[in-house]
């Protein structure tokens, strides 16, 4: 069983959006989602602008709200549209929070976000990608963090392998695939990689959202149940961590993290 964080589970959690009418609202709930998951016994992870809306930063967030951070079980994702000057800013920040963990991603741009140049990382691609970054990391803050990546088994699978195996080269230590529906033998073969992996846990009904997020046609699937879909997961990938993607707050998690020991989650 996958323990990278202390627990076998990832929660998804994100922060507001720059737009919000009412953010200091929305920010009360992040305080309330953030402690209720690391008192469920999981770990914390928190996405970087996702589909390219502007979101506040985690650690924006955490000071104004003076809200303590657990350095092991909170997960940062950091991608490529950034300012260079805001990037350094981030890593200095979370390196000086004792932040342990940083999934490093491509992402998804958008006409409000910047991308930073090849050259800002001492890279000569073409454009700043997952493998660049995790190479100025593992240069500048050599020991800091442990760097994870994404994989998107949606993609072709020769391609994706590939890729894989580039980013493991530039400093990866962990991979999370895309939210899987079903025993899929694609996410199953991250087990050749001989990293610890996460199988991606779809926590809504909304599948069509899924297929929009992976850029698949949008379809719906009215028989789409999450809570059985990770009793599935639990099954087909025990020696997997699980990463909870849309989980709603409003019910009771104790049948669904069911690999969490009671002196995890106490706490």
């Amino acid at each position: 069983m996958q323990t990278l964080f202390g627990t076998p589970y990832l929660i998804e959690l994100l922060t507001p959006k720059q737009d919000d009418e009412d953010f200091e609202a929305r920010l009360e709930v992040f305080a309330e989602r953030y402690r209720r998951i690391l008192d469920a016994g999981a770990a914390v992870s928190i996405p970087d602008n996702p589909m390219g809306n502007v979101h506040f930063t985690a650690l924006e967030v955490m000071d104004f709200l003076d809200l303590p951070l657990d350095g092991e079980r909170t997960l940062l994702h950091l991608n490529s549209f950034h300012l260079k000057s805001d990037m350094e800013a981030f890593l200095r920040a979370a390196a000086d929070r004792g932040l342990k963990n940083m999934l490093v991603i491509t992402g998804d741009g958008g006409p409000r976000l910047p991308r930073l140049e090849p050259s800002d990382i001492g890279s000569e691609e073409k454009a700043a990608t997952s493998v660049g970054l995790l190479r100025y990391i593992s240069r500048e803050y050599p020991g800091v963090f442990t760097c994870g990546v994404a994989y998107n088994q949606y993609d072709p699978p020769e391609r994706e392998r590939e890729r894989l195996q580039r980013k493991i080269d530039a400093g990866a230590r962990f991979v999370i695939s895309q939210p899987v529906l079903g025993a899929d033998p694609v996410v199953a073969s991250l087990r050749d990689f001989g990293i610890p992996a996460f199988a991606g846990a779809w926590m809504s009904k909304r599948v069509d959202l899924l297929m929009e997020c992976v850029g698949l046609e949008p379809r719906a699937d009215e028989q789409y149940d999450p809570a059985a879909n990770l009793a599935l997961l639990h099954r087909a990938f025990p020696d997997f961590g699980l990463y909870l993607a849309l989980l709603s707050f409003k019910r009771d998690w104790s049948d669904l993290l069911t690999r969490v020991q009671p002196d995890v989650a106490s706490r």
